[in-house]
Formats: C-alpha cells, structure tokens, sequence
C-alpha cells in the first residue's frame, strides 16, 4: 500500500475508487465503507484510495496502526490530509473538482450519510451525487451502521474505551482495540522482583483505556500469548510516564526490539499503589489466576 501525507497537492492517479472520513478507529461502519472501494477495485480495476482527515486529537488507532489494519484490508493508496487552514477553507465544490475530480480522477465515491466537508462543512453527500452526475463519477450514500439502537461512531467507541468496557469496543470496532510497537527495556523491576514481562510506550497520539489491568493477548508475528497488561506509571516502582507492561503467560523469550500488537480483551481492575513490593507480588498473582480463567473458560 502506497501512503502519504497531503502538505500541498494531491498527488494524480487514474481512474479511483475513493472514501473520504477521520476513519479514528477503522470501526465497522468505517469497515463498510472500505468494502465498497474495495469491490470497485474487484469489479473494474479501480485503484482503491482512502482519504483520512488527520487532526491533532489523540486517536483510537495510530496512524502506524491505521496503515496496518488498511493495508491488511487491500487498500491501495491512503492520503493523510492534515485539518490545516487551507482544507478547512477550500469549499465543498473545489474540493469535488480539483481533488476527487482533477488529481484523482474519481469513478466512485463512497461516504456515510451523515459526512461533511468543505469550508463551513457545506460539502454533503447530497453534493457529491449531483457532482457525479455532473462530472461522471458515482456517489454511494450509505447508512450508518448500527449497533442496537445507537449509530456506530467514533464518539461511541471513545466513550466505551474511557469505561474500559473493552467487550463493548470489541464489538463497535468489529475487531480488538490494540497497542502495537518495539518491546523495550523497563527499569528490569518486572524480570527481576516479579514476573518477566514485555514493556511498550505507546505513541503519544495513542487514546488509551483506563489505567488499570487487562486481560490481553500479545503477538509476535505468528507467535500468540495470552497474559495480562498493565496500563499505566506503575505507582509502586514511580514510573513517571504511562507504559503497557504485559506479563506472557508460559513464555520465557528474550522479546526486546521485537514488534508486539497487545490486543486487549478485558478490565480487571484499577491500578493501584500498594504498601510494599510483596503486596504487589500478591496482587499479581492474583491477577494472573483470573487471566488464566479468563482463557480457559
């Protein structure tokens, strides 16, 4: 998948099947959308582009991890287009002709019902099917996907991931919310006071769940552990920045500077600072007994 980060023009293709959207998260309503670009791409040729507003909000997912998930559905070509002044003033008509229409030759377009774009968010769906027929390309519209009685949204999934309810973001995101990067050298307090563990610091545009314990799984390539994760300053060692420490239930490996997705499947509890380093131990312990529960349901 080729990807780049729009600082002035877009760059020129021939014949796109294109959807437009912040894409925070790559939910399943997201998900829907790719798949129409995508079928383009099966049934005409279509070069399959996703265009994705970038602003300085943290995110569900990374832009490292958005490439991945992306990349791993197919798609051909992400533009990362920053919500700088001159995006935020271009009007919703010269964006369809010189974006969609000029640089990218657009034959499909595929948005949800409720996307906006263009100075003062003029830009509507109902804009994109009139400039199709104008400049002969195809608009979808499609509806939001539901979850219950409620649209699937980024602000859904935010809220959620805020409760650590990381059942419920599961499902919304139609896949495990995750935090993927290099294992790193802790303080050594995990391999030599407890347990050996594996030590991410996630990017700082990275929304992360509350600080506490999860259950987790951690995959190296091809090679899957359950364990339990740590999310947070680990009070009792006094880290001073927020860390993903993973304890890897039956693994003995030397995994530093290797690339770790920690996929987070459930809340146990708070983070907390205990008395002293056996009480820690204790709490540990238990915490791994109700991970390895957790698995062998």
């Amino acid at each position: 998948m080729e990807y780049m980060t729009i600082e002035g023009q877009f760059p020129r293709l021939c014949g796109s099947a294109v959807t437009l959207g912040k894409f925070d998260g790559v939910h399943r309503g997201h998900r829907k959308l790719i798949d129409r670009i995508l079928e383009q791409k099966k049934e005409t040729g279509a070069t399959a582009v996703v265009i994705a507003f970038v602003s300085d909000k943290k995110t569900i997912f990374t832009k490292a991890e958005r490439r991945d998930l992306l990349e791993h559905m197919g798609v051909d070509v992400l533009l990362e287009c920053p919500l700088n002044n001159e995006i935020r003033h271009m009007k919703a008509e010269s964006f369809i002709r010189q974006v969609l229409v000029g640089a990218l030759q657009t034959s499909y377009v595929a948005v949800g019902e409720d996307f906006r774009f263009g100075f003062e968010r003029k830009g509507t769906p109902e804009l994109l099917e009139k400039s199709g027929l104008r400049y002969g390309f195809k608009a979808d519209i499609l509806p939001k996907e539901m979850e219950g009685t409620r649209k699937i949204s980024s602000t859904y999934i935010r809220e959620e991931l805020a409760k650590g309810n990381m059942e419920k973001v599961s499902l919304l995101l139609g896949r495990d919310y995750f935090v993927s990067g290099l294992v790193e050298h802790g303080r050594g307090m995990g391999h030599r006071d407890f347990f050996p563990t594996a030590n991410l610091v996630p990017m700082p545009e990275k929304l992360l769940p509350p600080n506490g314990v999860y259950v987790t799984l951690s995959s190296f390539g091809q090679e899957i552990y359950p364990g339990i994760t740590n999310v947070g300053y680990k009070p009792t060692i006094g880290e001073t920045f927020v860390g993903v420490e993973s304890y890897l239930f039956d693994c003995e490996k030397n995994l530093y500077g290797k690339t770790c997705t920690v996929e987070f499947r459930k809340y146990l509890r708070e983070e907390n600072k205990f008395s002293s380093f056996e009480a820690l131990k204790k709490q540990i312990q238990s915490d791994i007994r109700k991970g390895k529960a957790y698995f062998n349901r």
